[in-house]
């Protein structure tokens, strides 16, 4: 399969019997770990250019959700599919790999919620913070549901779009960027999702938007939101694409609000899938937050910071 930029050797590991959950560990053994979690409809696919600007220094730890792309994906019988079971299988995979401490969480859409989820259970192991086009709190008040989450979330026909024509990962894939992306990379993002069965999952996180105290995923987003200033005593990056339709100028002033000395990298002519539009700009800027705030308190000399961020994002020849 043609998947540009992605040249990593995936894992696998049974987060519940007989459900396996598909990873990427890239990077030194013993490299400072960064968390990376992906949303609907993505995959680990979003996180690959970066990845491999980090991958010489640094561990990527890098998982597909239950149901999203190359992780098992059960029908109802098999699994819940609420923000709950997310959280659950990250804190299995994360003990399973002893990641228990000194955690950079990046995240982007979903991801926000479930990386804070574990997180809130756990907050000293959080050490920095990478955000990008997400949430960790309730849907603003002045931010209305967009028509189109809507429609997938609560009617039959939305339901019939997303399963039936794979209209959330392909709309996606489109509508998500500013700059149209290659036909190969448009592709790869869509490639889990191949049929009606593998497309579960991109149906049931759009059902499981927490809109209110009814709403299954409520009382863990409403406790994200209250909690989410306690992160703001550790090195934050803030990297948005403003021309994202969802994920647009309200959430970004929660995350600003809540974490007000975080470094914020704001793209007008970027998307929802900010790393694809923004991602010359995005991921050297990563790099050199990371490089500026290391664990040891140690950073890199101001020549190699430099060198760093400036030097282009690899391009390996994909597999195949």
């Amino acid at each position: 399969m043609d998947l540009p930029d992605y040249p990593f050797r995936g894992h696998h590991h049974e987060v519940r019997p007989g459900l396996r959950m598909h990873y990427l560990d890239e990077g030194p053994a013993d490299g400072e770990v960064v968390l990376m979690l992906h949303g609907n409809p993505s995959w680990s696919y979003y996180w690959r250019h970066l990845v491999l600007a980090l991958r010489d220094r640094y561990r990527c730890i890098v998982p597909d959700h239950v149901g999203m792309g190359w992780s098992d994906k059960p029908d109802d019988r098999g699994y819940t599919y609420t923000l709950a079971s997310r959280v659950e299988d990250l804190a299995r995979l994360l003990d399973h790999l002893g990641v228990t401490r000194e955690v950079t969480l990046a995240v982007h859409d979903w991801g926000g919620m479930i990386g804070f989820g574990w997180a809130l259970a756990r907050p000293e192991a959080v050490r920095r913070l990478v955000i990008t086009n997400t949430a960790a709190f309730p849907l603003p008040a002045a931010k209305p549901l967009p028509w189109q989450l809507r429609l997938g979330r609560d009617t039959a026909l939305g339901a019939l779009l997303i399963r039936g024509l794979n209209a959330f990962a392909e709309g996606a894939a489109r509508q998500g960027v500013v700059h149209p992306l290659p036909a190969a990379v448009r592709r790869a993002y869509c490639a889990p999702y191949d049929s009606w069965r593998h497309r579960i999952a991109t149906l049931r996180f759009v059902q499981d938007i927490p809109l209110g105290p009814g709403d299954r995923a409520w009382p863990l987003v409403e406790e994200a939101g209250r909690r989410l200033s306690e992160f703001a005593d550790r090195p934050c990056l803030i990297g948005w694409g403003l021309a994202d339709f969802v994920f647009d100028r309200h959430f970004l002033d929660g995350f600003t609000r809540a974490l007000p000395d975080a470094e914020v990298h704001a793209f007008e002519d970027a998307g929802h899938y900010v790393l694809e539009d923004a991602r010359d700009r995005l991921v050297p800027a990563i790099r050199a937050f990371l490089d500026r705030h290391p664990l040891d308190g140690q950073a890199l000399s101001p020549p190699a910071r430099r060198a760093t961020a400036a030097s282009p994002v690899p391009r390996p020849t994909p597999p195949g």
